[in-house]
């Protein structure tokens, strides 16, 4: 039988249970609460406490490569160091017999200035500044750009207060080659010029980053981890020959000074693609060590300067008025070396020669001023115009190089009464080298002019290949014009006064020269001071290469000459380099006069 006595302990039991369980069921749901209801608003709250730690994942920074893969561009891995300076004290290592030495901060000290370059005093004084600002600093930075050597030798070193974070950074193995095209990054990865500029699209990389917690002793909390993993560049093919480019660079360096210009370029381009294999210039930029050279060295002449012309310009009004104007390479004008045109205009060649019956061959083999500007009456100004935009000039050029500079061509409807006939033989107009190597690849190329290239492609971090988007080829002239024209420009090549120096042993080339008035910047001509161009194309019964030196005031020799021996060597390199086969057949040999 139940009495009361016996009921009422049981009952302060249940009561007791059921209060436990109450208060158990409470800590559950509290529990439950804080690592599953509001688990992800309790972890953000803790990323944003003391507890909160992230570490950048540097995405690698594409490389850039010439037409057969070589490197001219590249990512390396740099690394920065830092100490804890709260932690910094004597600790315990074994040595080289398996005793345990200790190792004093004054001796890790002078073992982390031997390998960093610093002295032991200013490692030392890093910790001591940071504590005399902070007693409780767990940070303060050693040194910046370590190398991977550098770092191992550190890591090395067991020292548990010293830790590093590894950084890309930007590499050029070949140093000054490609330099003026390749451009260069600055020391926060930025690009700043040239290719790693204009095709930063194609380059850049994303960085990712993995988030955690940890505990007061710093040490990641497991299971905290979040990653957002880094996507590196892309690689970027050029069309240019690395070794060709070498060669040309060393070439032009040597021209520019043998003639005593202030700088100088040599451009390549394949005629029936359009692709540039060279730009060498001079002087020129090494991406490594950027602040050896003066600012003005650090971009491309070839596609950020123009000029005029000169002479060069002959063969773009010759193929005109054979094109539009029903003349041939036979076709005759009466010329003096000294002309007045009926609208007041004068006109004189370069040397003293009475009246000549010319051919236009002959006009383009003498150079002569007054031969071209009867011709060019053979059409009217604005058809001359319309060529000249065919040809390019004034339209820059397909590569959209950084900071590219575009010709300056006039309407025809601005023309006064000189520069009607000055425009003939490239004079009251400028140009790139880019935009003349284009005409005349188009001019030789059965009149086809290929929009110049300077990239093969970009293949992105997953594989993917994009090529550049180009214009479409343009129909300058007739087929049957541009044949008539390499016949004549191999004639120049043959019999002009410079014919000895351009000569090729087994190759028939044709070439034309340029030499252009310079600005003195105040609408007058600079006295004395000429921008000289050599242009020509190989062979001339198959044009593969047209191949330009240009050389701005060259003292030595003022005139397009200076430019002949660096023409007839870097012509000689292409053919090499190119394996193209030697001429089978003779040359059609033009009369110059009628």
């Amino acid at each position: 039988m139940t009495t009361k006595a016996t009921r009422s302990p049981r009952r302060r039991t249940v009561v007791a249970l059921a209060v436990v369980l109450a208060v158990l069921a409470g800590f559950i749901v509290r529990l439950v609460d804080i690592q599953v209801v509001n688990a992800d608003d309790h972890i953000a709250d803790s990323m944003d406490r003391a507890l909160a730690g992230a570490r950048t994942l540097y995405g690698e920074r594409g490389s850039i490569v010439d037409a057969t893969g070589q490197p001219l561009a590249g990512s390396i891995m740099l690394y920065d160091a830092q100490l804890d300076p709260s932690n910094v004290r004597t600790i315990k290592r074994k040595d080289a017999d398996g005793n345990t030495v200790e190792i004093t901060w004054e001796q890790s000290s002078a073992q982390i200035a031997e390998i960093t370059g610093q002295t032991p005093e200013e490692v030392r004084k890093v910790v001591e500044d940071a504590l005399a600002e902070n007693p409780n600093s767990q940070y303060a930075r050693l040194a910046k750009g370590l190398t991977t050597e550098q770092y191992r030798k550190l890591a090395d070193l067991g020292i548990p207060f010293l830790y590093f974070d590894p950084h890309p950074a930007r590499a050029y193995p070949d140093g000054a080659v490609a330099g003026n095209l390749v451009g260069f990054v600055g020391l926060d990865g930025d690009p700043l010029a040239g290719l790693e500029l204009s095709e930063d699209d194609c380059l850049s990389a994303h960085d990712g980053r993995v988030t955690y917690q940890r505990g007061a002793d710093g040490v990641v909390i497991p299971g905290t981890e979040k990653r957002e993993d880094a996507v590196d560049g892309g690689t970027l093919q050029l069309t240019i020959n690395r070794d060709l480019q070498w060669f040309l660079q060393q070439l032009i360096a040597e021209q520019v000074q043998d003639m005593g210009a202030q700088s100088g370029s040599i451009m390549v381009a394949e005629v029936e693609t359009g692709k540039i294999r060279a730009i060498a210039e001079y002087p020129t930029v090494d991406p490594n060590d950027v602040d050896a050279s003066p600012e003005a060295d650090r971009g491309s002449r070839a596609f950020v300067n123009w000029f005029e012309p000169g002479s060069t310009f002959k063969s773009l009004t010759a193929a005109t008025v054979i094109d539009a104007g029903g003349q041939s390479p036979l076709s005759t004008v009466i010329a003096s070396s000294d002309e007045r045109f009926p609208n007041g205009a004068r006109v004189r060649d370069a040397f003293a020669h009475p009246a000549y019956e010319y051919t236009l061959a002959g006009v383009l083999i003498d150079s002569s001023n007054a031969g071209i500007s009867k011709f060019s009456e053979k059409v009217d100004p604005q058809t001359r115009y319309e060529y000249l935009k065919k040809f390019g000039i004034g339209e820059g050029s397909a590569v959209g190089f950084a900071g590219e500079q575009h010709g300056l061509l006039r309407p025809a409807s601005e023309w006064d009464r000189q520069t009607v006939y000055n425009t003939s033989y490239g004079q009251g107009v400028t140009t790139t080298l880019p935009e003349l190597v284009g005409a005349y690849a188009g001019l030789v190329n059965d009149g086809i002019r290929m929009p110049l290239s300077i990239v093969e492609s970009c293949t992105k971090a997953d594989g993917t290949v994009v090529e550049p988007e180009l214009p479409a080829p343009t129909q300058v002239v007739s087929e049957q014009t541009s044949a008539q024209m390499r016949t004549i420009l191999e004639n120049v090549a043959l019999q002009a006064n410079y014919a000895r120096q351009v000569e090729i042993p087994g190759y028939r080339i044709g070439v034309k020269t340029g030499t252009g008035e310079k600005s003195d910047g105040n609408g007058r001509y600079k006295a004395g001071s000429y921008f000289t161009t050599m242009i020509g194309f190989a062979p001339a019964d198959d044009p593969q290469f047209v191949v330009a030196v240009t050389l701005d005031e060259p003292t030595r020799i003022k005139s397009s000459g200076a430019n002949a021996p660096a023409f007839q060597k870097a012509m000689t390199q292409v053919l090499k380099t190119y394996r193209v086969m030697p001429a089978t057949e003779a040359a059609e040999v033009l009369p110059k006069f009628g």
